[in-house]
């Protein structure tokens, strides 16, 4: 932020801006208790730019040093302004004004932010588990430093009435805590209580005891209804598995506190952060083996974990740990752990209403657990894993946005639309870039609108008319047609251009930048499929300085699904197409697909590093076919014991990196022996490949690959053997969720260039 150590003059008034994440994070309750603190005067409110107060008196260079130094914990301050005035003669005490809603900046627009919203906070844990306090048990407390944020705001300035609080009536214990400026709640807006604020329409007992008996329960959350069940009970989890026709894919398990998620898996200190921060993610760790039913996550080695974010998530497990008085049993490990997985039948977006759920969902749940709370904009959970001892996110959601992510250098409004799979949209304004939350894969009607929707609430809170509009260069993603529907010049921005372009967003590098983007499917320039490729980024330039060897794709697209497909392909290529029936004769017509490679037809070539790992997945027998996407990857990847180096197991020649000996070699190995030797002879390969294009001493890894941790950490530790530093997208996700950021980020270099 701008330095707060400001001059002041001998002039007894100052008027104060204060930019960043200051709404919503009780900071004009902490500006009035400092003032109070220091016998100065004047008075403070909330507008379009932010926070604006004047002050007047004393020590007014300590209160402008602890505006930032001390600001509440949600709080974000990114810059503090300060201008002199002369002094009010009759002025007394300090107090907030109500929020002057259209009050702008220079270019007539907000300049402020929501936060995220933010987990239950120990003073709020408190009051719910004391008995004798007027909140206890009550699902929906919450304070200024904790609780529903965006989920709930319409429009900025962030107040009761623009939110889905508007609807209910304080009462007079709330109203009193409300303007009380020594309250923990003045000024919080969505301060509730039993007896005015929103309700349950299931009591948590009855929710408690059918997810004991083995049901499966769908429960309004913050940015929609999660279906939950037992997770130690394999039937019921299996249940719900086959309603949700989720096929392999992993479902995430929410536990009381830290001791339960020890005795689940093995938990770093960087992972304990990430499980307990107020962000509240799931946390991809290290399962114990043996310590959840394998229909949680079948074959691989990470389970997905989570705690309570909510007071009535939290109620279930007091629930269940027969309703003990005080916080003392949070540090204790419970017996109850919850799968707890998006409530999304058919890969459409998240189910927020209660008819709605009772209509969506009434073929998966047993039961149906809403309440009167409105969600105004929905926002799955976020994911997070730790890689190279830091944070990564997988799914950038609840939690983490609309935070801005700063970009280092001022920006023109873009609106960028992002990809087809893992959507996620990105609006600039100023030198920020505002992320959503998770769209989703956009295959189906419902997905786009919720984009649409998306779309308009980002902009409309943050009040941003956009210049252009960035996508994909694929013309037939939805996100392309919507770009094409849309009345502004558009930027067409290949694929892993944009990915390379969000590491460099992120950590706000300018100038020459090498970068491999390891990937599943971005199309080239050409129309033709790539995902493994060594690139050099200049501001707005991108040049291809290598990629990945061609595999076939025998079947189009099919072959993304059914690694047996790639596996047959490499055979192919080796010269041992005659081992292709006897491999896979349960899986399709070979004879056929052998005369499709033998004549090219219906084989489109690509340079997809996903697609490597996929023929490697089929040539050892780890998956033939996946039931969603990357599962024959991440299957892999959970095979790893300690990863080996084929000597001789790459060529390069003419900036083609080809792995075709590494592939022979797994063939005739076991799943384990091939997944070490796989990754690490990938890894040294990688280094090998890009280590002479390499500028000013740093290189950027993204695309989906990079979600892999045992390939990432290994190129980090082998380039900084070199002396390399690999920079990895920590804030946003190094699969197609980060990739508006980047579409963003070179339409701005387009724009100012």
């Amino acid at each position: 932020m701008t330095s707060a150590h400001i001059p002041i003059s001998p002039i007894s008034r100052s008027r104060v801006r204060v930019r960043g994440l200051v709404q919503g994070v009780g900071f004009r309750p902490f500006v009035h208790d400092l003032a109070d603190s220091l016998g100065l005067t004047g008075w403070v409110l909330n507008d379009a730019e932010g926070v604006l107060l004047e002050v007047q008196g004393g020590d007014r260079a300590g209160f402008i040093d602890a505006l930032a130094r001390r600001a509440p914990p949600l709080a974000d301050v990114a810059a503090i302004e300060v201008e002199d005035l002369a002094p009010e003669p009759a002025e007394s005490g300090f107090r907030i004004r109500a929020s002057a809603a259209g009050v702008s900046g220079a270019a007539g627009a907000a300049a402020t932010m929501i936060g995220p919203d933010a987990a239950v906070c120990p003073d709020c844990l408190t009051e719910l588990f004391d008995p004798v306090d007027r909140r206890w048990r009550y699902p929906f407390l919450n304070c200024t430093h904790c609780g529903p944020r965006h989920t709930i705001t319409r429009a900025l300035p962030y107040d009761r009435p623009r939110t889905s609080m508007a609807g209910f009536t304080l009462c007079p214990d709330c109203a009193r805590e409300y303007a009380d400026p020594r309250d923990r709640r003045f000024h919080a807006q969505p301060i509730a209580c039993p007896a005015c604020g929103p309700a349950l329409d299931t009591p948590v007992e009855e929710i408690t005891a059918r997810l004991r008996a083995g049901e499966i329960v769908a429960i309004k959350g913050l940015g929609g209804f999660h279906l939950a069940c037992d997770a130690y009970d394999a039937a019921a989890v299996a249940r719900l598995r086959a309603r949700k026709q989720r096929n392999g894919k992993p479902f995430a398990v929410m536990v009381a506190n830290l001791a339960s998620a020890s005795a689940l898996a093995d938990i770093s200190p960087v992972e304990a952060a990430l499980l307990t921060g107020p962000e509240r993610p799931v946390v991809l760790v290290r399962a114990r083996s043996g310590s959840l039913p394998d229909a949680v996550a079948p074959d691989l080695a990470w389970v997905g974990l989570m705690l309570p974010h909510t007071p009535l998530q939290y109620l279930l497990f007091h629930e269940a740990a027969g309703r003990p008085a005080g916080t003392a049993w949070l540090d204790q490990p419970q017996d109850l752990a919850l799968v707890m997985t998006s409530a999304n039948p058919g890969g459409e977006p998240l189910v927020t209403d209660n008819a709605e759920a009772h209509d969506r969902l009434a073929g998966i749940a047993d039961h149906i657990a809403g309440h009167d709370r409105n969600i105004v904009i929905r926002s799955d959970d976020s994911v997070a894993r730790a890689v190279g001892g830091a944070p990564t996110m997988i799914r950038r959601s609840r939690g983490h946005a609309p935070r801005g992510i700063p970009l280092g250098r001022q920006a023109p409004p873009i609106l960028a639309l992002g990809g087809h799979l893992k959507n996620t949209i990105c609006v600039t304004r100023g030198d920020q870039a505002f992320l959503s939350q998770h769209v989703g894969d956009l295959d189906n009607g419902a997905t786009l609108r919720f984009l649409e929707e998306t779309v308009a609430h980002l902009l409309g809170i943050l009040e941003v008319e956009p210049v252009a509009v960035a996508h994909d260069l694929h013309p037939d993603f939805l996100s392309t047609r919507h770009a094409q529907s849309l009345d502004l010049p558009r930027f067409a921005i290949q694929h892993h251009h944009a990915h390379i372009a969000a590491v460099a967003a992120e950590h706000g590098l300018e100038g020459p930048l090498v970068g491999l983007a390891l990937d599943g499917f971005g199309l080239g320039e050409a129309g033709d499929s790539r995902g493994g490729e060594l690139l050099r980024l200049d501001g707005a330039t991108c040049d291809r300085l290598g990629h990945f060897a061609e595999l076939a794709q025998p079947g189009g697209d099919k072959a993304a699904r059914q690694p047996w497909r790639m596996a047959a392909a490499a055979l192919h290529r080796m010269g041992r197409a005659d081992e292709i029936t006897r491999r896979f004769a349960d899986h399709g017509n070979t004879a056929a697909l052998v005369q499709m490679l033998d004549r090219g037809i219906n084989c489109p070539p690509t340079t997809s590093c996903g697609r490597w790992f996929d023929a490697a997945c089929g040539l050892l027998g780890v998956r033939a076919v996946s039931g969603f996407e990357g599962e024959a990857a991440m299957v892999l990847e959970s095979l790893v014991t300690r990863p080996t180096v084929l000597p001789g197991g790459w060529t390069i020649t003419d900036g083609v990196l080809d792995l075709t000996a590494l592939l022979d070699a797994v063939s005739g190995l076991s799943p384990g022996a091939g997944a070490d030797l796989f990754h690490g002879t990938l890894t040294a390969a990688l280094i090998d490949w890009a280590l002479p294009a390499i500028e000013g001493g740093r290189i950027a890894l993204a695309g989906g690959c990079v979600m892999n941790a045992v390939l990432t950490e290994g190129l980090i530790d082998g380039f900084c053997h070199h002396g390399i530093t690999a920079v990895i997208p920590r804030k946003v996700p190094a699969n197609d969720g980060g990739l508006s950021l980047g579409q963003a980020w070179v339409a701005a270099h387009l724009i100012t260039a």
